[in-house]
């Protein structure tokens, strides 16, 4: 499997992720950073699967910002949505890591 359908997932999951938290409790800051770092993730996507530079990259940037901000929230919360967040943004940094180290980098 190459490397665009794990950022396309992780885009999908991400953007809706943080729609679907601006719906149910109105954070604006859950709309902003789910789409921020979706938008990141598709475009990685789109330049990996076009054969451009910087697409496994910028994957490995929206994994980096993601685990960011969620893995200390999960190690502090211990609540289901910061948990799977980190989950996410773990499984990004290993598929683009391992990726980016071993030069398949489109």
């Amino acid at each position: 499997m190459g490397n665009d359908i794990p950022a396309l997932a992780l885009a999908i999951l991400t953007a809706g992720g943080g729609i679907t938290g601006y719906v149910r409790t109105g954070s604006i800051p859950s709309i902003a950073a789910g789409c921020t770092v979706g938008a990141l993730y598709g475009l990685g996507a789109y330049r990996i699967r076009n054969n451009q530079t910087y697409g496994v990259e910028l994957a490995l940037f929206a994994s980096v910002v993601l685990a960011g901000s969620s893995v200390p929230r999960a190690i502090r919360s211990q609540k289901p949505l910061p948990v799977g967040l980190s989950v996410l943004a773990i499984y990004g940094l290993i598929q683009f890591g391992n990726a980016w180290r071993t030069g398949a980098t489109r």
